[in-house]
């Protein structure tokens, strides 16, 4: 845990994948051409792999051509003046099996609105990277 003299402190993998775990809401991160696009999404963790769901689009066609993907997510909470954010790095890979289809729908990964996210894809990590911050005023200056 943070604290005062060190407000960052960095998490383990294993500290930064609970903490993926106690959320459901995220951010991707894909390569474009010249561009980078960051998308919500709602995610699920199975077996140290990331899901998400999508439509056919711009975050879907990223999925598809991007070899290093970026999930990020984060909490504050202010009562106890802490909050964290953590980042996974990853090849995806979108799954086309039925079978996979079936079993990925088993995570509970549901759209946010109602919409037809038919569209699975997988985020295996590579590297995964979490800090935890002790909230507080800013120290004086002089």
């Amino acid at each position: 845990m943070a604290n005062n003299e060190e407000p960052i402190t960095v998490l383990s993998d294993e500290e930064s994948l609970e903490r993926m775990a106690s959320q459901t809401f995220g951010r991707l991160v894909v390569q474009l051409k010249d561009d980078v696009e960051i998308f919500p999404v709602n995610f699920a963790i199975h077996e140290g792999k990331f899901y998400f769901r999508t439509a056919e689009g711009t975050k879907l066609f990223g999925a598809a051509r991007d070899s290093n993907l970026i999930l990020e997510a984060d909490n504050v909470d202010h009562e106890a003046g802490e909050a964290w954010s953590v980042i996974v790095r990853g090849p995806s890979r979108i799954l086309t099996k039925a079978d996979e289809i079936l079993e990925a729908e088993e995570y509970g990964v549901k759209p946010w609105i109602p919409t037809q996210k038919y569209n699975f894809v997988e985020i295996t990590p590579r590297t995964i990277s979490g800090r935890e911050f002790q909230l507080g005023e800013e120290p004086e200056r002089y």
